[in-house]
């Protein structure tokens, strides 16, 4: 028996091992290829066989998959979360397996450095043109070397020869955009080159420049230098002064290291520690650079601490650091990979496009951060240290933590040393850390790592910190992994609130030689002067540009730089669209913050006096309308780059306001005819017209209890701003500018027994109760009208809602009310109940005694989902809708530009709803993390502040929807304090819609998609959107123009309905209309008072409606709601293959011809669809309303 369980165990293990064991990744699989991968790998999250044949061994798991089921969910969020990692780590190393041909290589470099000879002193001018001659130029930096300088540069070999960095300790990780690895390789040069002063005004770097020239200048020598290498200058982040030399293969494919490794050899230059330059020297307070022009001492922190960058002190205490880290935590080197991916996804490492500035050559910086938290701080802070005993996720999290958390403006950090103490003093960073710039001085006590790096990069850095960790926190069922790791978060339109373009090419800025170049100065000032403009209206500024890349050793740094930029902001919403920016009081003491105001903003300061009587410097933005408004932080950066540097920013939030606007000739009109418009009016209205009948008191039978807005104009999410059509307006516009939609609204009277039971009497009494109204209304209120209106002209059934009273208000103002009695839904539950019961038990007998078997189980299905949807569903959706509206600012403009972008794609409404288009926005405006709406997340970075942000994030998700396989999740009643209670659509009348979108209220997820879209529509809206985001991946380019995007294709579709402008109400809602069909009457003699205006009355839209209607299931019919004067038309692919004839086959046929290659072998009669005939009725369909129909 012992062995037998034995036997059982082992199995169990080996079992457990195969399930678990993850295919080897493909050697060139990058990460935008590993989702797939890793979502095989992740979906083995069950590390339990079950053998059938033992009922022990199906009932109790070894003591190791215990553990190791224990240790993933304690150590790594889960077994899956643990998979993925498992899976992704080898993908993101170099194949070490492969790197003979690189080990072949660096003996071949390191026996070629070693037999160099050295060079006599010359002149590092005579040195340049010697060099010149053989095609190289010497890298140097400024102030540049004069003709009258005394010293002389020299070469010799070096006198140490090291690897160094990432791949020396085996951590490296691949970056972005194919970037090859980097394979650092220190050379020390000897210390007789150098002087005692040569680390003053630059000296050092022309010595070191002349140097990696002549270096540069023996490898390309062609009879003594290495063949088959490519050797280029590199500039790290952009500063000359750290130019180093770059080696590629160009071997054949069997011995080439580039190509089997996608490694590059980097060869830095380094001082040796026993030179001649004092360290002592080279503290952040020192100065060492003299202004010819001045002759001022100022402090030259970045200068100093390039100097000691390039010390063999500093590089081969990160070595050994790195090492002992290593040697001491099993679960550093995953973790430093699991930071540099998740980093190098947000932009923070090498980058072709927008790249974070100051970040592309930062390495060490994330080396260094795990070792601070491994290690302490040098009793700066209270930080207690993390365990050498977590996991590679646990330090990944606990780094994000520190980031988020972590002011670097206002607490610097020193590493703790082995020493015990720091090389310079925290009081020689004092200066600095009072301007506000970044320290962390690593482990060797000697460097700044963060010198350099903006502050507006760090604030960055903490928020995507944040967004991961709240990502990571999430009680959600969706996997974050992809989202933290495998996702590329650089697009600038989903990232940043306001984008701007700047080309700095024409500006002349104030030489800095701290800074090193003139285009860094530039970047300098414009980060400081954009700083104190914004101020809190931001929670960070990025300055985008791609990382330098590998240039020919005949040019220099400077010359190869990029001259535009990018500007992204992330907006604090309370601070960031407020009109007016307070400075200090005019009676403040110290005059100089006066000065300092007015130095900011120039000639738009000046005192004002305010309702509580202070006199404040203020600067005022001058605004007229809310769109207006949002743009106020994009005209802040505009006008202080305008008025300091004179240089323009473009930005593109600007050019989406106008698919959103009526054409200027339409709205003119009606801005000159002093009509109230606006969202903030219709309410206004709207809220006189519930106090008006509610005034009515006895003059209507029950009191009304609560009136609910159900309408898109009234929750801020219509496309246009609603506008009343008085007869004075309407008789200015043209009749392509008449539609007036109708807002609804729904009325709910006091309980009462008075009610009858039966259905078709509480629609008659409705009717009633609609009349009455109207009459009290008209009399009460005069100039306005109130008309009962029955039916919709499709729907026959009695008992189905049906009536309502369209008001339309003196001021122009149309609504539709309906009555809610909720005594209807139960009684229709009770005929369903009787009649399922019948069909159930053939003798059972309906409590109603037979008084409701006049109505069918369809037909009664249909009025609940009638009842359902518009009663109980719209009125809960539409206060939660109007709720994220007054929360978020940038909600409402947000459904506006999606439902803009559906429609003028001709989807909105026939193929997904509004409802549905709300829900899925709402999404990006809900936290993940606690599942409310919660009123700080106005305030977080996560939630988009502008339109443009939230509609990228939109299309992005619409691109990447997997809606076969996952529902959309979306809390949207979370925060309401009544429990959400809500009955489902009866089960029959779910039909083809493919989309789950999922509420509290929702639980199937149907509500508003049971119908549409169908599966032809959803994948039309994924490809839409897959092409729309491509345009949007463009817009930090000069030629981008958002109204491409509105643009419709029409090539797809086999029929287009070419519809007369000048008989549609809503034309001048197209996104590209005609300009003469929005100037007045195509008829000057036409009699303005036959221009009659009928509320809600679209004619395009009914002429669909009656086409979908008919020619259900033979055709796909696409049309834009908001003006379009086309219609799409595709046939069901399936009616076009021949079929065996049938009576009342549902569309018109047309015999196949014998013979006819179509024709199958059958002895029935086969028939297709017969194009033409069907062509031909919906031209007298359309009779009057088409112009002409085209088929492709």
């Amino acid at each position: 028996m012992a062995r037998e369980l034995g036997k059982r165990k082992r199995d169990d293990d080996i079992s457990s091992r195969k399930n678990r064991k993850l295919s080897p990744p493909q050697e060139e699989e990058g990460l935008d290829d590993l989702e797939t991968h890793i979502s095989e790998a992740a979906s083995e999250d069950d590390p339990i066989t079950l053998d059938h044949s033992s009922k022990l061994a199906s009932t109790m798991p070894t003591a190791n998959q215990v553990r190791q089921m224990k240790d993933a969910n304690e150590l790594y969020r889960s077994s899956s979360f643990k998979l993925q990692i498992d899976a992704l780590l080898p993908n993101v190393r170099p194949k070490f397996s492969k790197s003979q041909p690189l080990d072949r290589f660096l003996m071949l470099l390191h026996t070629f450095l070693g037999s160099l000879t050295a060079t006599p002193p010359v002149h590092p001018l005579e040195g340049s043109r010697k060099l010149r001659k053989k095609g190289i130029t010497i890298p140097f930096t400024a102030p540049l070397p004069a003709e009258d300088v005394k010293w002389k540069v020299a070469f010799d070999k070096p006198t140490d020869i090291t690897l160094v960095g990432s791949w020396a300790n085996k951590i490296s990780v691949k970056g972005q955009d194919g970037v090859e690895f980097g394979v650092d390789l220190v050379i020390e040069m000897p210390s007789t080159l150098f002087q005692e002063k040569d680390y003053l005004d630059g000296r050092l770097f022309h010595k070191k420049a002349y140097y990696l020239a002549a270096l540069a200048a023996a490898l390309k020598d062609r009879k003594k230098g290495l063949k088959d290498v490519e050797v280029s200058y590199a500039c790290p982040s952009g500063n000359p002064r750290l130019t180093h030399l770059t080696l590629q293969s160009r071997h054949g494919e069997n011995d080439n290291f580039s190509t089997e490794l996608q490694a590059q050899v980097n060869i830095i230059l380094v001082l040796s520690e026993e030179g001649p330059i004092p360290l002592a020297r080279l503290s952040p307070s020192h100065s060492n650079l003299r202004d010819p022009t001045t002759q001022e001492h100022l402090p030259s922190p970045l200068y100093n601490a390039a100097i000691l960058s390039c010390t063999s002190t500093v590089v081969k205490a990160d070595l050994l650091n790195t090492f002992e880290d290593k040697s001491s935590c099993a679960a550093f080197p995953d973790a430093v990979a699991l930071l540099r991916v998740w980093a190098n996804q947000r932009g923070y490492g090498h980058s072709d496009n927008y790249g974070i500035r100051g970040f592309s050559a930062k390495g060490p910086f994330w080396n260094a951060l795990l070792h601070y938290l491994l290690v302490g701080d040098q009793g700066q802070s209270k930080r207690r240290p993390l365990g050498k005993g977590l996991s590679s996720y646990q330090m990944f999290r606990g780094a994000l933590d520190f980031l988020a958390k972590h002011n670097f403006t206002q607490d610097p950090v020193f590493v703790k040393s082995e020493s015990g103490s720091h090389r310079y003093p925290a009081s020689e960073y004092q200066a600095l850390v009072e301007d506000g710039s970044p320290v962390f001085v690593e482990a060797s006590s000697t460097v700044n790592l963060l010198a350099g790096v903006p502050l507006g990069s760090l604030d960055l850095l903490r928020e995507d910190a944040r967004q991961t960790l709240e990502r990571l926190n999430g009680i959600t069922s969706k996997d974050p992994f992809n989202d933290v790791f495998l996702q590329d978060k650089r697009d600038l339109s989903t990232r940043f609130d306001v984008v701007l373009r700047v080309d700095i090419s024409s500006s002349q800025a104030i030489q800095s030689l701290d800074v090193g170049s003139d285009r860094d100065t530039l970047i300098s000032q414009i980060d400081s002067i954009l700083r104190r403009g914004l101020g809190d209206r931001i929670h960070a500024i990025a300055f985008l540009q791609p990382s330098p890349t590998l240039f020919p050793l005949s040019q220099t740094c400077t010359t190869t730089t990029p001259t535009v930029i990018h500007l992204g902001l992330i907006l604090n919403t309370e601070n960031a669209f407020r009109l007016v920016d307070h400075g200090p009081a005019a009676d403040d003491a110290d005059p100089t913050h006066a000065a300092a105001f007015r130095g900011v903003w120039k000639d738009k300061a000046e005192l004002r006096r305010f309702k509580d009587g202070r006199i404040l410097e203020s600067v005022v933005w001058d605004v007229k309308t809310a769109e207006e408004k949002m743009h106020i932080p994009g005209m802040v950066v505009q006008y202080l780059l305008e008025t300091h540097f004179r240089l323009k920013a473009n930005t593109v939030q600007a050019s989406f306001d106008k698919v959103l606007r009526l054409p200027e000739s339409i709205s003119s009109n009606v801005t000159r005819s002093g009509v109230k418009v606006g969202f903030k009016n219709a309410i206004v209205a709207f809220d006189a017209i519930v106090k008006a009948i509610r005034n009515l008191g006895d003059e209507i039978p029950l009191s009304l209890a609560n009136v609910s807005p159900v309408s898109e104009y009234l929750r801020y999410t219509s496309v246009f701003s609603p506008a009343p059509l008085p007869p004075s307006l309407a008789s200015r516009l043209p009749s392509t500018a008449q539609y007036q939609p109708e807002m609804e609204i729904i009325l709910e009277f006091e309980k009462s027994s008075r009610w009858p039971d039966d259905l078709k009497a509480i629609q008659k009494i409705k009717l009633a109760f609609f009349e009455t109204i109207a009459s009290a209304l008209m009399t009460s209120m005069p100039g306005l009208v109130a008309q009962i209106v029955v039916g919709d002209g499709t729907t026959i059934s009695e008992i189905v809602d049906q009536g309502r009273l369209v008001i339309i208000t003196q001021e122009g103002w149309a609504f539709s009310a309906r009555i809610y009695h909720d005594r209807e839904a139960t009684l229709m539950d009770r005929i369903l109940e009787d009649k399922a019961k019948a069909k159930k038990f053939p003798g059972f007998r309906a409590m109603s005694d037979g008084k409701y078997e006049q109505y069918g189980a369809q037909e009664v299905d249909q009025a609940k989902e009638v009842h359902i949807r518009r009663f109980i569903h719209a009125p809960r959706h539409h206060r939660a809708i109007a709720a994220l509206s007054h929360r978020h600012s940038a909600f409402s403009g947000t459904v506006r530009l999606v439902k803009r972008w559906l429609a003028a794609h001709w989807l909105l409404r026939g193929h997904v709803s509004e409802e549905a288009v709300e829900i899925i926005c709402a999404k990006f405006f809900i936290s993940s993390t606690t599942q409310l709406v919660d009123e700080k997340m106005e305030d977080s970075p996560g939630v988009p502040a502008t339109k443009e942000r939230g509609f990228a994030l939109v299309i992005d998700f619409l691109r990447n929807w997997r809606w076969d396989q996952e529902d959309l999740v979306v809390p949207l009643y979370a925060n309401t304090s009544t429990p959400v209670d809500t009955p489902a659509l009866p089960a029959s009348l779910v039909k083809q819609g493919v989309w789950r979108v999922v509420t509290e209220a929702d639980k199937d997820g149907k509500m508003w998609t049971s119908d549409h879209p169908q599966v032809v529509s959803a994948n039309r809206i994924r490809a839409l959107a897959h092409a729309t985001w491509e345009c949007l991946a463009t817009c930090g380019e000069s030629g981008f123009d958002p109204q491409t995007i509105f643009v419709h294709p029409t090539d797809d579709y086999n029929l287009i309905l070419d519809l007369d402008p000048s008989v549609l109400p809503r034309y001048a809602q197209n996104v590209q209309p005609l300009v003469q069909y929005l100037s007045g009457s195509r008829f000057a003699n036409l009699p303005a008072q036959e221009r009659q205006v009928r509320t809600g009355c679209d004619p395009a839209q009914l002429f669909v409606d009656d086409l979908r209607r008919v020619y259900d299931g033979t055709l796909k019919i696409f049309h834009d709601i908001l003006g379009g004067n086309k219609v799409g038309i595709i046939w069901d692919p399936t009616l076009l293959n021949p079929r065996p004839f049938r009576v009342l086959g549902g569309y018109t046929t047309l015999p196949v011809e014998e013979g006819s290659a179509k024709k199958k072998s059958s002895k029935e009669q086969q028939v297709v669809l017969n194009k033409e005939a069907l062509v031909g009725e919906i031209m007298r369909l359309g009779e009057g309303l088409l112009d002409q129909i085209l088929q492709q």
